[in-house]
């Protein structure tokens, strides 16, 4: 048991050490996540808006290439009246002239329509293009910022990271556990040690039978109050040594 609160103390130690350089960071990181998401997003809405662009020329098209059709049609259509030689024939050609120009008109407006909603598609592509270049001066910019901080940390981040993988290996899979449930709910702090017959981590008076059987090191005690490990000075400076 003694060594399994040592391992989880320097865990915490470890965890704590890396928790400071990340907060030299600032909001840095938040920033260039937020900001990497959101170029992520403008590029999809760019891709959808071009396909949209697309598929409505691809319409544009067609149905120009049907008024083409139609409109050859009706010059066939035209010639014919002229070689027929019953009313009957002649009423079908003039029908089927009637219909094709009204069709051709159906298409011109929806031609028309089209061209409308590829000329605001295109409006809404070029709005989408300059923020998409605003935010990636700015994501740049941001990312140049954290690199330059991180460099200067990055000699002490990755001896303390090495370390967290070598005790990482030591802590069973139920101790993990409960250390990184405690951590998350707790701001970053799962087991603190004893400061004067209080947590140290929310300074709630801790019960001095408690106190006594928590220095014998053979159990996992948590803070009543805060729900935190607590582990005495012994497990304190023995975990101090393995950093």
């Amino acid at each position: 048991m003694e060594t399994r609160l040592i391992n989880l103390y320097t865990l915490q130690l470890i965890d704590s050490h890396l928790d400071e350089l990340e907060y030299f960071k600032g909001d840095l990181p938040q920033k260039v996540r937020d900001l990497s998401e959101k170029v992520d997003n403008l590029k999809q809405k760019i891709s959808e808006k071009e396909q949209e662009i697309k598929n409505l020329q691809l319409k544009s098209d067609e149905a120009d290439l049907e008024m083409v059709t139609l409109a050859e049609k009706i010059e066939k259509y035209k010639k014919q009246l002229f070689q027929v030689k019953t009313n009957k024939q002649y009423d079908a050609l003039t029908t089927e002239i009637d219909n094709a120009e009204k069709n051709i008109e159906e298409l011109t407006k929806q031609i028309a329509i089209y061209d409308g909603h590829i000329q605001n598609a295109k409006g809404d592509l070029e709005t989408f293009k300059k923020e998409l270049v605003e935010l990636e001066e700015e994501l740049t910019e941001k990312q140049e910022e954290l690199a330059k901080i991180s460099k200067e940390n990055e000699e002490e981040e990755l001896t303390y990271k090495h370390k967290r993988e070598k005790i990482l290996v030591k802590i069973s899979k139920s101790d993990l556990a409960l250390y990184e449930r405690i951590r998350k709910a707790k701001d970053g702090k799962a087991v603190v040690a004893i400061r004067r017959n209080s947590c140290g981590g929310c300074f709630n008076t801790v019960p001095i039978q408690k106190i006594v059987e928590l220095r014998q090191n053979r159990k996992i005690f948590t803070c009543e109050q805060c729900g935190r490990i607590l582990v005495s000075d012994y497990i304190v400076e023995e975990s101090k040594k393995l950093i």
